[in-house]
């Protein structure tokens, strides 16, 4: 199997993930009053919203992890696959959250799914790395370990705050925007 062909199947299933986001905000034909139906959909476009933003931030990350690999095995496609698998569930999460958002299972089913991909992701470059498959430098892969890490803790607190609080909890997922793992590692690299 060719490298390039991993890559970009990789390409195509983030490509079909973003597009099916937008397959959650329906119109009904022949409604009098579409201003009103589009304000009622504020729930599915913010869901759309932030997972459009989601998956973009993924393949990024995606694309430079697989920027860094110089070879591959078949744990490294089969974590990849897992890694996809996760990714294309972000859809159907993300609609339920637009619908039932205000419900503890909508939030938790998103954080979950969100965990896992970044959990996946953070095993994969760690497997990668072990086994030589990859050129990245051990303070960039820290660097990458210490962002997921955060990551992974966000949305995991985040469904706790979902059991007695599930309208608040995708507020908690606002702190994702500060990147303090970054900023320590940026200061960690100056001194």
């Amino acid at each position: 199997m060719e490298f390039n062909r991993i890559v970009a199947f990789s390409d195509g299933v983030f490509a079909i993930a973003i597009t099916l986001l937008v397959l959650g905000l329906l119109i009904p034909q022949g409604q009098p009053h579409l201003t009103k139906l589009l304000i009622g959909q504020e729930a599915d476009l913010l869901a759309y919203a932030i997972s459009f933003a989601v998956v973009g931030r993924f393949w990024l990350v995606h694309h430079r992890f697989f920027g860094g690999v110089v070879g591959f095995d078949g744990r490294l496609i089969a974590l990849n696959l897992f890694y996809l698998g996760a990714i294309v569930l972000i859809p159907f999460s993300s609609e339920v959250l637009g619908k039932y958002g205000d419900e503890t299972a909508a939030v938790a089913l998103y954080a979950v799914n969100e965990f896992a991909v970044v959990s996946i992701g953070m095993l994969t470059a760690a497997d990668a790395h072990r086994a030589g498959l990859t050129d990245t430098d051990a303070a960039t892969q820290l660097e990458q370990r210490r962002r997921s890490l955060y990551l992974a803790a966000v949305f995991l607190l985040s469904i706790p705050l979902a059991l007695v609080a599930p309208a608040v909890a995708p507020l908690l997922w606002l702190v994702l925007f500060l990147d303090p793992a970054g900023r320590l590692a940026a200061r960690a690299t100056r001194a």
